[in-house]
């Protein structure tokens, strides 16, 4: 069975950083991404990266503060996060794609809770 099991939430203050891991069982080669949501507010894509690590996307939210890696040789995905603002509150996810050509993710982790303070 497939499994993902983000870590690395907490609380932290505004301009801090926080390093997210999402940790990937029963799975490899797969494209992963990382989404959020905020209370009161939809998912949102926040960053992705291919299976092989080469090619990344970030949504608007996160370019020139978040930076999305992978090492597939542990299975992991981490996000790190600088420059924190209290508008990136919200629950953090771990999803992966069957494939680079893949429209959807398939699989979903349970989400770990980041808290920006003022």
């Amino acid at each position: 069975q497939v499994q993902l099991v983000e870590s690395g939430g907490g609380l932290v203050q505004a301009g801090g950083s926080l390093e997210l891991s999402c940790a990937a069982y029963r799975l490899n080669r797969s494209p992963m991404g990382w989404f959020r949501q905020a209370p009161g507010k939809e998912r949102e894509f926040v960053a992705a990266i291919s299976w092989s690590g080469g090619t990344t996307n970030y949504a608007d939210c996160a370019k020139g503060r978040f930076t999305i890696s992978r090492d597939n040789a542990k299975n992991t995905v981490n996000l790190q996060m600088n420059s924190l603002k209290p508008e990136d509150t919200a629950v953090y996810y771990c999803a992966a794609k069957l494939s680079d050509f893949s429209d959807t993710y398939t699989y979903w982790g349970q989400g770990t809770q980041v808290t920006v303070s003022t």
